[in-house]
């Protein structure tokens, strides 16, 4: 059985965007996009919003890597080598291969896709990994904390949700981002 993991880059004050709808301050460097890369290796099934999405794509032109450094690369190939849900009432078509659109999330058809997958699950975006967790269907979450408060803006994390975690990782980097993973208690 797959297993789903939340992975978000945020503030120290758990946002994924501030108040203007920017996460400029939350690029990774190398070594955070490493671990990015590591975490994203062994996904075979990404779950996005349209949005997150929409920012997304840009990985599927490999053009846009070419020259840049192999990490980079390597996160291009890693993100077209997988299978990619959106979840969208509103998009017509998608721009990437291996994808596909549904119109809502139906937690019962995510869990059939996590008994039936040999490769973990990914979701992605904070309103949606919000509805996986509400249901009960995500395994783990991995943090990134970007070194900056920003004081509003998007939370990384819904409101009203209570769930038990258990710390199972914690890695600092030089940067000053930390990475957080935390298993669900069910």
């Amino acid at each position: 059985m797959a297993r789903l993991s939340y992975t978000a880059i945020c503030s120290l004050d758990g946002y994924v965007e501030d108040a203007e709808g920017s996460f400029s301050w939350a690029e990774p460097d190398e070594d955070v996009h490493r671990l990015a890369n590591e975490l994203d290796r062994a996904v075979g099934i990404q779950l996005y919003g349209r949005r997150l999405y929409e920012t997304m794509v840009f990985w599927e032109d490999p053009d846009n890597v070419e020259g840049g450094p192999d990490y980079i690369q390597e996160y291009g190939r890693i993100w077209r080598g997988s299978d990619k849900v959106v979840f969208s009432r509103t998009l017509d078509a998608v721009s990437s291969e291996r994808t596909r659109i549904e119109r809502e999330f139906r937690p019962e058809l995510v869990a059939q896709w996590k008994s039936e997958s040999d490769a973990d699950m990914s979701v992605g975006g904070a309103e949606l990994a919000g509805v996986a967790l509400r249901a009960g269907l995500v395994d783990d979450v991995h943090l990134l904390i970007a070194p900056v408060i920003v004081g509003g803006g998007k939370p990384a994390l819904p409101d009203g949700l209570r769930q038990e975690l258990e710390l199972v990782d914690v890695r600092a980097f030089p940067s000053g981002f930390a990475h957080l993973h935390y298993r669900l208690v069910k």
